[in-house]
């Protein structure tokens, strides 16, 4: 009962955090779907038995990055279409909005890198 509990309690504070970014912009940002990999899977001592607590929800407008979950301490990394690293920093505690680099225009590989785990997917900017 406590884990279902604790799930609906989850998602409800999703959603609420969605909207207020939302709200906080004026418009409606792109949802960033990220996908999960190991970050160094020959540090993993074999398979991923369970999933990471909770997958980062961003989104994106214009060139401002939306952190609709927490992400402290999280490392974000941009990456451009000839794999060179153009973006990587560590997100500081209690960011909601990140605002990236007017210059760069394109499409990106977005990391953000928690512990062992990678979330990545692209970004058009």
């Amino acid at each position: 009962m406590n884990k279902k509990l604790f799930f609906i309690l989850g998602l409800i504070l999703m959603v609420s955090l969605q909207g207020v970014a939302q709200t906080q912009s004026g418009q409606n940002p792109e949802v960033v779907v990220l996908q999960v990999k190991t970050e160094n899977p020959a540090q993993a001592a074999g398979p991923i038995r369970r999933s990471p607590a909770m997958a980062p929800s961003v989104s994106l407008e214009d060139h401002t990055l939306y952190f609709n979950t927490p992400c402290d301490g999280c490392t974000l990394q941009l990456i451009n279409e000839d794999g060179d690293v153009e973006v990587d920093v560590v997100i500081p505690e209690g960011t909601t909005t990140l605002t990236l680099p007017f210059y760069l225009e394109g499409e990106f590989l977005i990391q953000i890198i928690r512990g062992r785990y990678c979330f990545y997917g692209f970004i058009e900017l």
